[in-house]
């Protein structure tokens, strides 16, 4: 079995591997631990979003690797494949609209910047006082 993880499936990461076919009483349980704040779905007791572990699996990342990059526990991480598996097209909408308005932000500061970024580049760079003034001393 792969360790890439695919969205839709049912995986649960086991110690380095990905495996399916959870019962619906251990979805229950685990997702518990997927809550919603003021960032989005978040897995409880973290700052961790489901979107930022949606970015790694949208890369195919492998589970090991994303476990061990956010520091999860295999409850933690297992609990948020198995709250994306039973409510995939709800949390993929959710992220789709999360990089649009990722997307929108940052053309809106570029777009407000762009003739302060025009001037900065034209600007050549300060000079340091000594370079100035052949007097100056530094302290």
């Amino acid at each position: 079995m792969s360790n890439v993880l695919q969205i839709g499936e049912l995986p649960v990461y086991n110690k380095g591997r990905v495996s399916e076919g959870l019962d619906m009483a251990s979805i229950a349980n685990r997702t518990a631990a997927i809550i919603r704040t003021e960032r989005g779905l978040t897995i409880a007791g973290t700052r961790i979003t489901l979107y930022d572990l949606m970015d790694f699996i949208q890369s195919d990342y492998p589970a090991h690797f994303i476990r061990q990059q956010f520091s999860l526990t295999d409850a933690q991480f297992n609990a948020a494949m198995s709250y994306i598996a039973a409510n995939c097209p709800d949390v993929e909408a959710e992220y789709q609209h999360l990089l649009q308005r990722a997307e929108d932000n940052r053309h809106y500061w570029d777009e407000r910047n762009k003739e302060r970024f025009a001037q900065i580049a034209k600007s050549p760079p300060p000079l340091h006082p000594r370079f100035v003034d052949p007097q100056a001393t530094d302290r």
